[in-house]
């Protein structure tokens, strides 16, 4: 049960009969009173369990933007209820009036909508859904919370979308559609010319060569399907925050600009989620698909304090496939990590695919090395250049294993990746 502002009101006025009357009898006569009062508004109530609740499933939304959930609230008595309800959500979930007026007539339903904007990304789920059914004097309510099932799931707000159209025209031009071809290593044959020292004498086209009398190769055009497999680690070093946002998060950006690029590439994309055990997978072919797939798939993963198992993901990896692959390790180039997880599996991953090591930086390390003016800003730039020197030294080992090495900021991350993919199809190196 709840009292409302009516009964204190109640209890207030009786301090003019108690002015007139100074007694204790007269103290007591009043609570009675009051407590009556308040008793029969309770029986007299409607109980909230005539009331039965629905709620309709919000739809997917991107992070930072507004949505509703609905609740449908039917009166199945022949008694109209009236009241408040309040439909109870995690902070992060950013409910906005959530707090409803509720008058439900008899054998009738309304809807209540209350409008929701994510703070967070991934699953907020909703919480119970309070009734206070008030009684006709208004001066109690019958009160219960019911289990209304509802979640709405806040989407990654992939910031680096805007430089797709720029990288989509390179890639145009390199699938053939625009005027530039190159050459390379491939199965389409392209065109023939004269031998030149250095060439594969597999290349000879032997039947030409006996035409013209002269060694002639063929060259091939540079394969363009090829398999794409992206690995964002989770580990512990994700959940450190850049700025407002864990790294994940970047790392996340990241691997969707490359998603959506090798998509329209028409590569076999190949998305893997995880730490010690692999928290999401994606896989598709169909471009149209593919990219809202991956978004949503990863929108539920979090950051989880716990070290990767590199061979467990790079299992993982051989297991997608054996064709030569472009494998992209989202990770974090923490030295210590790095060294006794990553770096003991990485020679037998690269020696069956082209693998990159793709960081993000934090660029308050560049703002703390350049901030020399007091002693505690000295100690901080010691800090943040050892840091740096680190990250150097282990960016060092990972690439003579042959290993391609892209450290920078969240903001550039996305597009160097990006770049550096059209920069291998454009060599003919994956």
């Amino acid at each position: 049960m709840a009292i409302t502002w009516r009964t204190v009101v109640l209890t207030l006025a009786g301090l003019a009969p108690v002015a007139l009357w100074p007694q204790a009898s007269t103290v007591r006569w009043w609570a009675l009173v009051v407590l009556l009062l308040v008793v029969l508004d309770l029986v007299l109530a409607t109980p909230p369990t005539v009331l039965h609740l629905d709620r309709s499933e919000p739809a997917q939304v991107r992070l930072g933007e507004a949505t509703t959930s609905t609740l449908w609230v039917t009166n199945t008595s022949d008694r109209g209820v009236r009241g408040l309800l309040r439909d109870a959500w995690p902070p992060s979930a950013g409910a906005v009036d959530a707090v409803h007026d509720l008058a439900v007539p008899p054998h009738e339903r309304v809807r209540l909508t209350t409008r929701l904007v994510p703070t967070r990304r991934g699953d907020r789920v909703a919480d119970r859904v309070t009734v206070r059914v008030l009684g006709p004097l208004g001066l109690a309510a019958r009160q219960r919370s019911f289990e209304v099932p509802g979640a709405v799931r806040a989407l990654h707000p992939f910031p680096s979308r805007r430089h797709l159209p720029s990288r989509l025209a390179v890639l145009r031009q390199l699938d053939g559609r625009a005027a530039v071809r190159t050459r390379g290593q491939g199965t389409e044959f392209d065109s023939l010319r004269d031998y030149v020292e250095g060439d594969d004498v597999r290349s000879i086209d032997w039947r030409a060569t006996a035409r013209r009398r002269d060694l002639v190769v063929r060259t091939w055009q540079p394969e363009q399907h090829r398999r794409v497999v992206l690995v964002v680690d989770t580990s512990r070093t994700s959940a450190g925050r850049i700025g407002d946002a864990p790294r994940l998060d970047a790392a996340m950006d990241a691997a969707l600009l490359l998603t959506a690029l090798a998509g329209h590439a028409r590569d076999r994309v190949q998305v893997l989620a995880g730490d010690r055990v692999v928290l999401a997978r994606v896989s598709g072919t169909d471009r149209a698909r593919l990219l809202h797939d991956t978004i949503s798939t990863l929108a539920p993963v979090e950051a989880r304090l716990v070290e990767a198992d590199w061979s467990a993901l790079a299992t993982e990896v051989m297991r997608l496939g054996s064709h030569r692959a472009l494998v992209v390790l989202l990770t974090a180039l923490e030295s210590s990590a790095v060294e006794e997880g990553l770096l003991p599996v990485l020679p037998a991953l690269a020696a069956h695919h082209r693998v990159v090591v793709a960081s993000v930086a934090d660029p308050a390390l560049a703002v703390m090395r350049g901030a020399r003016s007091t002693t505690a800003e000295v100690y901080g730039a010691a800090a943040a250049e050892r840091t740096m020197a680190l990250r150097g030294r282990t960016a060092a080992a990972l690439g003579q294993l042959g290993v391609d090495v892209l450290d920078a900021p969240p903001d550039e991350l996305p597009v160097r990746l990006a770049d550096h993919y059209l920069m291998l199809k454009r060599q003919g190196l994956l």
